[in-house]
């Protein structure tokens, strides 16, 4: 993923980072202390253990493509008896998660790929969602506060650590709107993985690019106020006037323009003004007061 400037997002930590041999001496910072931040799992093997020798690569791929919500740390219990000892480790290959100091999870044996996967979810999903809920908050912050850049920096290097996270991905997309960058914008949305293209935050963005294609044509607001004030019944003008008003910024003001029209026309131009009322509120958060006192004024009017 990139930023607004081209350069890369920050990416996963390094596989170094997530996997490591450790010792009795090193074994009170590399797992106990570790695990404060995120979970670790700790690899009893032996070099002799023919199990061990099918289980632990197929762990560390597990643990690899959980991109840094969980950390694997391999003991050599030949080397590490005291530990071995403490633990009660009586077979190998033997696994324990540890989370926040504590052994919370573990077994013995090997197990097969889809088992490992599952295990090691089940581990990550002790943290949350890794901060990354934090960051989410972060960078919509920056966003709203004028900071595209900044914001589209954050966003991106959550989708390094999860690329399917459909708020990163929405946020992405309406920070390169934000920033004037329409193609840009488009460019990311047409790469939004399939499994997400249907997420609210998705459907947010693909409505505000649709609103940002429609303001690079929208005409000057006060000759279009003048048009309407010349013609109430003059449907094209009262769209277009929603259209520039919601470019402004004007958006409570679009949408009494849009329910305006839909009240004195409900069906003109194949139902225009209730698709664009909908694409307006698919534009904007669920709770927004614009959307709840819109819907239940489009409400009104359909059900009267």
């Amino acid at each position: 993923m990139f930023g607004l400037d081209g350069t890369k997002a920050a990416a996963a930590p390094a596989t170094g980072d997530l996997i490591k041999d450790s010792s009795e001496a090193t074994f009170m910072a590399d797992v106990i202390d570790a695990s404060r931040e995120v979970p670790v799992i700790v690899d009893f093997w032996a070099p002799w253990c023919g199990p061990c020798k099918q289980l632990g690569p197929a762990l560390e791929a597990a643990v690899t493509a959980a991109k840094g919500r969980v950390r694997m740390v391999k003991i050599n219990v030949d080397q590490n008896q005291m530990i071995a000892s403490q633990l009660r480790i009586q077979s190998i290959p033997t696994v324990y998660a540890f989370w926040q100091g504590q052994p919370v999870d573990g077994f013995q044996g090997a197990l097969p790929a889809s088992e490992l996967g599952k295990f090691v979810e089940r581990v990550a999903a002790l943290a949350g969602d890794g901060g990354l809920g934090e960051a989410l908050e972060t960078a919509e912050q920056m966003l709203g506060e004028g900071d595209a850049v900044s914001a589209a920096e954050v966003f991106a290097a959550i989708l390094g650590e999860e690329p399917e996270n459909a708020g990163a991905f929405g946020g992405l997309i309406r920070a390169h709107l934000a920033a004037g960058n329409l193609d840009q914008a488009e460019a990311f949305l047409a790469g939004v993985p399939a499994k997400i293209a249907n997420a609210k935050e998705i459907e947010a963005a693909r409505a505000q690019i649709e609103l940002a294609k429609q303001a690079a044509s929208a005409g000057p607001e006060a000759d279009l106020r003048a048009a309407v004030a010349a013609d109430p019944d003059n449907h094209q003008a009262r769209f277009d006037l929603a259209v520039a008003l919601n470019a402004a910024g004007k958006v409570d003001e679009a949408v009494d323009e849009l329910l305006d029209l839909f009240r004195r026309n409900r069906d003109w131009n194949d139902g225009a003004a209730r698709t664009q009322l909908f694409t307006i509120f698919d534009a904007l958060k669920p709770q927004d007061p614009i959307v709840l006192r819109g819907r239940r004024k489009l409400s009104s009017m359909i059900f009267a």
